[in-house]
């Protein structure tokens, strides 16, 4: 049944919408998240208000007082939040006009579209800033791990078979370069957030005398030199929604990183491989098998990585065939948001918990590298440095390794008489190649794992991660 006229936009209607239609609209069961950067926006919308002369000083003193009671209730809790006024911005200033007359002054010149703009564009700029910090955490935690286990080393894997020799911390530097990737994008997308929309209006701004540019410093949507940062179109001010999509994606992208960090663990906790016990705390037993410990953080991190990439997908469907400019579609933009973004955060916490309590089975991790397998590509580099062509050493030290396979031993077992019989370069210090340290001191060049890099890069990190 239609109830009577909506207290907000309702001049227009003969009866309100059916009881159904408001559950149905209504946005603020999350969009409520939004209040303190609504508050804020009005407080600066209000000031500019009384900057120009649309209301007085002693109306915007009190606009501002009522907000920042209304903001008080809110955090504490005992703010009445109502499905009928749809969204958080119609609450607040409901509730506001209740406790200042005045505030029936506060829409001038501003719509829910800019309103609702401006409040995402703060909400992802504060968002892009607390992900950032909690990244910085979790690479804080690898580095340590890499810290207490400076000198282990394990097999490097490609295809998930033992490929070459590398130290663990160089393997967990690589999580360190993902998650610095993954800042560097969110501090993009805060960057990209960082321009004020209000003023733009419901589509073609407004015929009031209005400062946009002063509203903007007010907000902080400003550059390195403080100078304000406006939005240059007003109907792609209150249509874009690619600051969604690219803070989705930033998630999507981190997400992806959980993943693939989540899946060596899992592999190296396991019994087939036991190179790291993770803790106790991250993990979970079976309600059948006693002896089990699953690694259900890691499992949980790699599995969450599918629903950040589904709140993304959301986004770009929800988006891409929509005509200019704001269309009640654009409501349901906000739940991937900010599901991704609580999702991201919780991960971060999760990853930084894992690592924290990790402890490195050395013991596992040597038997695992002293297998010389690993350096067969040093003993083609022995062969390289004797004049051999690569692909003829590449060729010999193949056949190399099917003679060791028929004789049922390790390589480095292999005489120099055998070798010999393959290729006629091999000298009798062939088996030099397969001394660990002075393989691993060999990789000399920028980015490669041998101890002086390594070191250069502790050094790095510790640096940048302070």
């Amino acid at each position: 049944m239609a109830k009577k006229a909506q207290a907000t936009w309702g001049g227009r209607f003969s009866a309100g919408p059916a009881e159904l239609m408001l559950r149905f609209s209504e946005s603020v069961s999350f969009d409520r998240r939004l209040a303190p950067f609504d508050i804020a926006g009005s407080k600066a919308h209000s000031a500019m208000l009384a900057q120009v002369g649309l209301i007085t000083k002693r109306e915007r003193d009190a606009i501002h007082r009522g907000l920042d009671a209304v903001g008080r209730d809110i955090a504490a809790g005992k703010f009445q939040w109502s499905t009928k006024l749809e969204d958080v911005h119609m609450n607040i200033e409901q509730a506001l006009t209740r406790r200042v007359p005045a505030a029936a002054k506060l829409h001038t010149a501003r719509s829910r579209n800019d309103q609702v703009a401006t409040d995402m564009r703060l909400y992802f700029k504060a968002a892009c800033a607390e992900i950032i910090g909690k990244i910085a955490a979790a690479q804080r935690a690898i580095l340590r791990v890499a810290a207490k286990n400076r000198d282990v080393l394990i097999p490097g894997y490609t295809h998930l078979q033992r490929a070459q020799p590398v130290f663990l911390a160089h393997h967990l530097f690589t999580y360190l370069e993902m998650l610095q990737r993954d800042a560097q994008r969110f501090a993009v997308v805060a960057d990209h957030a960082n321009w004020c929309p209000l003023g733009s209006g419901a589509i073609a701004g407004t015929t009031l005398p209005i400062d946009r540019e002063f509203t903007a410093k007010t907000l902080g949507f400003v550059d390195a030199a403080g100078r304000p940062r406006v939005t240059q179109n007003s109907m792609d001010a209150v249509s874009d929604r690619d600051g969604f999509i690219e803070f989705a994606s930033a998630c999507a992208l981190t997400g992806v990183h959980f993943s693939r960090m989540a899946e060596d663990l899992i592999l190296w906790a396991s019994q087939e491989f036991k190179f790291v016990e993770l803790p106790d705390a991250f993990c979970t037993g079976s309600s059948l098998m006693p002896q089990k410990k699953n690694p259900d953080s890691a499992e949980l991190l790699r599995g969450k990585s599918a629903r950040l990439q589904g709140n993304l997908h959301t986004l770009l469907v929800l988006a891409k065939g929509l005509p200019l400019t704001y269309n009640r579609d654009l409501q349901e933009d906000k739940p991937p948001v900010f599901d991704s973004h609580d999702q991201t955060a919780l991960c971060l916490e999760v990853l930084a918990g894992t690592f924290a309590g990790m402890v490195v089975e050395k013991h596992k991790c040597a038997a695992a590298v002293a297998d010389p397998a690993l350096l067969a590509t040093d003993l083609a580099d022995y062969l390289v440095r004797q004049g051999v062509a690569f692909r003829a050493a590449h060729h010999a030290v193949g056949a190399v390794v099917k003679l060791a396979e028929q004789r049922g031993v390790a390589l480095d077992r292999l005489t120099h008489a055998e070798v010999k019989t393959v290729h006629p370069a091999f000298g009798r210090d062939w088996v030099t190649s397969f001394h660990l340290a002075k393989a691993m001191a060999r990789r000399t060049g920028t980015g490669m794992p041998g101890p002086a890099q390594v070191a250069r890069q502790f050094k790095r990190w510790e640096k940048l991660l302070g």
